[in-house]
């Protein structure tokens, strides 16, 4: 039974994050989520003249195509040229990328629109009236969880004629486009760009007599060839005077130093590198100069903040695992550990310390494993964040019935000896060691659906940062899950103040079901929010077909009953148990209606579903609004909102202020919620964002909500008239 548990357990992990990244559906659209087509700046051109030709892609939101390097994964744009004699047709030009972060790794390349722009030059000997016909086939990858080849065949006409005339549908897009360019740095007045090497990669230096207009911007380079630079590594920016420069790490797979640098420098959209004129991005092409040639300036207070802040998010994130212990998703689990603190005190103290060292990997393996695997999926482009387990109904079923065998097994229903129950012992016999440590991946699985304070701010550092900085955090935040009970088996005289056995502990034992009890009920509720109705029933139509197994293990006994006996009815408990698994993965399946928010209190229709398009309309129109960014498995989310965001003095005192509120439901897996929470440098619900009237970016509340917290945040804000008060309650 217990390795039944355990691998159900196992696979639920594994499934819930698989289920998120299914392939898309085999189409025959030659170029899916995108369109390429073919345009020229001159709808006539004269013979011997040079004209531009562009070519658009066009791509559905979120997905994105390729900068000529891709960074750690994809493919640039190609064209496959029929061309008729007289014509002659460059390579494309690309403009300045996009940074698109998929941690732990990152990609060059753009959304939305792209014009790739192409010198073409008409032969002199043609004469006006003569026809070009232009073919050719467009290559380019299109993603977003998956890549996608695309291709489309491409044509146009271009007429010669005595006087050029323009195309009125092209030229503004192809001279727009033309602006964007990068411009070569020498064109920018009084700079230099250098490079060189450094321990672990480069350096690039930019120098000029006053680099202040863009030394406090933020500067990113894009490299042009692959395998030179590790894409998604920081690039430390130091300013000393006169100079700024950028560390730059080396890629892993690079086989030998570069000799030139080439690639892009850009500023943000609303900078330029050269004063009184609109140039966002610069190209250029350094030779790489000997170890130490530049002399770096003074590590920038940037670069010490980003040691102050990683060790901050490291306490912040032990911090948070230590009171992660408290929480309500964790607590009923870590009470079988009470159990096993009573039992180990008559114990030695090697064998109690070992438990605790194999309880703490056990939690910390289940850390690591975890965040592999957020981070993989992340990498492969699925919007996930803390929690995402529990966005899976098959995970929620599994974990349910689960958690309600252990309260079954508590309760005396049955007994198997180093089963459910014993996940979580610490006995003396060799096979306690296993208990320890599953009990410490139990206690992580459940811990997921809970942010505690201090961790949502490092989570959402971590899953921003490159593998081994996420990682580190992760750790820490295990390593503060696990730590009280590894003091307590590192001094196991603090066990003395504990009770001695006796008959009382099956009382305790009876008693400790309950909270566990309390979890299914809750998971359950979790799972009829994801399923519907009849997902719920179907669950627990699965937890009755469990309870009647756990029966039939604890009726029969099997060292008092006969061989036969027993076969019969462990035959008929693995049925039993079989037959639950099969309805509970057909609830699973099921789909809940479009409202998930689970209120029907009058207070609840004053809550607007979110959507990025609704609350940018609401702050156009100059609106404070806050964001309830909620989950229904998030037990930290349900209680700040029966005790705080839906009571009476909370909601008048939103109408008060005339705010607009949203609710976001991330309850079922939404990519746009998830890039959002990201975005706000959070991974996980609860996350409360007030966006005051005028104000650039948003009043992060914290996790744990006090009356008094929301209050005062809402106490700068002017007073509304009565009628904008009464519309604020319209649904």
């Amino acid at each position: 039974m217990r390795a039944t548990c355990t691998i159900f357990l196992l696979l639920a992990m594994a499934l819930s994050g698989l289920a998120q990244t299914q392939p898309a559906a085999a189409t025959k659209d030659t170029s899916p989520h995108s369109a390429a087509t073919l345009g020229a700046e001159l709808a006539t051109v004269t013979p011997g003249e040079a004209f531009t030709l562009a070519l658009r892609i066009q791509m559905d939101p979120e997905w994105h195509c390729y900068w000529l390097n891709p960074g750690d994964a994809g493919m640039a744009a190609s064209i496959k040229w029929q061309l008729p004699a007289g014509i002659t047709v460059g390579e494309l030009q690309y403009p300045a990328p996009h940074y698109i972060p998929t941690p732990p790794l990152a990609s060059y390349g753009y959304e939305g629109e792209v014009l790739l722009l192409m010198d073409a030059t008409v032969d002199p000997s043609l004469k006006p009236g003569a026809t070009l016909e232009l073919k050719g086939r467009a290559d380019w990858l299109v993603c977003k969880e998956v890549c996608l080849p695309a291709r489309d065949e491409i044509a146009l006409t271009v007429r010669v004629a005595s006087e050029a005339e323009d195309n009125l549908e092209w030229a503004p897009g192809i001279a727009k486009a033309r602006a964007a360019l990068p411009r070569p740095a020498s064109e920018v007045d009084g700079l230099t760009v250098r490079a060189a090497r450094a321990e672990k990669g480069y350096v690039l230096a930019l120098s000029s007599a006053d680099p202040s207009p863009w030394a406090q911007q933020e500067i990113r380079f894009f490299v042009r060839d692959q395998q030179v630079l590790t894409h998604a590594a920081p690039q430390e920016k130091r300013v000393g005077p006169g100079m700024v420069t950028l560390s730059l790490v080396e890629s892993e797979y690079a086989t030998q130093p570069a000799e030139r640098l080439r690639g892009v420098l850009t500023l943000p959209e609303s900078a330029s590198w050269k004063p009184g004129a609109p140039v966002h991005a610069i190209a250029f092409e350094a030779p790489v100069e000997a170890l130490g040639s530049i002399a770096l300036p003074a590590a920038s207070a940037g670069g010490d903040a980003l040691s102050s802040t990683l060790l901050l998010v490291l306490a912040s994130a032990f911090v948070g695992g230590v009171i992660l212990n408290l929480m309500p998703c964790v607590f009923p689990v870590l009470s079988l550990k009470i159990m096993s603190f009573v039992q180990q005190a008559g114990d030695d103290r090697a064998k109690i310390r070992n438990h605790g060292f194999v309880f703490t990997f056990g939690v910390l393996a289940s850390f690591w494993a975890l965040s592999g695997l957020l981070l993989l999926l992340r990498a492969g482009g699925s919007q996930l964040g803390w929690g995402f387990q529990l966005q899976s109904p098959t995970f929620v079923a599994i974990i349910a019935l689960l958690i309600f065998g252990l309260g079954l097994n508590l309760a005396g229903v049955f007994e198997v000896g180093m089963g459910l129950t014993r996940l979580g012992s610490t006995g003396a016999a060799s096979t306690g060691y296993s208990g320890s440590f599953f009990s410490g991946v139990l206690a992580t699985a459940v811990a997921t659906p809970c942010t505690a304070p201090f961790m949502g701010s490092a989570l959402g550092y971590a899953i921003a940062q490159p593998a081994a900085t996420s990682m580190l955090v992760f750790t820490a935040l295990g390593a503060g899950m696990a730590t009280p009970y590894l003091v307590l088996s590192l001094y196991p005289r603090l066990l003395s103040f504990l009770p001695r056995p006796g008959a009382w502990m099956e009382t305790l034992k009876q008693v400790l079901s309950f909270p566990l009890f309390a979890t299914a009920i809750w998971l359950l509720w979790v799972f009829g929010l994801q399923t519907g109705v009849d997902g719920a029933a179907g669950l627990l139509l699965a937890m009755l077909l469990l309870s009647v197994a756990g029966w039939i293990l604890g009726k029969w006994n099997p060292y008092a009953i006969s061989t036969r006996t027993r076969v019969v009815t462990r035959a008929l408990a693995v049925l039993a148990l079989a037959a639950g698994l099969g309805f509970a993965w057909n609830a699973a399946q099921q789909t809940a209606p479009a409202d998930s928010t689970g209120s029907t209190s009058p207070s609840a229709s004053a809550w607007q579903p979110y959507s990025e398009e609704k609350l940018q309309g609401l702050l156009a129109g100059q609106r404070t609004v806050f964001v309830d960014f909620t989950a229904a498995w998030c037990l930290t989310c349900q209680v700040n909102k029966r005790t705080v965001l839906r009571r009476e003095a909370t909601m008048n005192a939103f109408a008060e202020k005339g705010v607009t509120l949203l609710i976001a439901d991330w309850t079922n897996n939404d990519p746009a919620i998830a890039a959002k929470i990201e975005s706000l440098g959070r991974s996980g619900v609860p996350v409360y964002a007030l966006y005051k009237q005028g104000a650039s970016q948003p009043l992060l509340l914290p996790e744990l909500l006090t009356e008094g917290i929301v209050l005062e945040a809402l106490a700068d804000l002017p007073a509304k008239p009565a009628s904008a008060q009464l519309s604020q309650r319209e649904p």
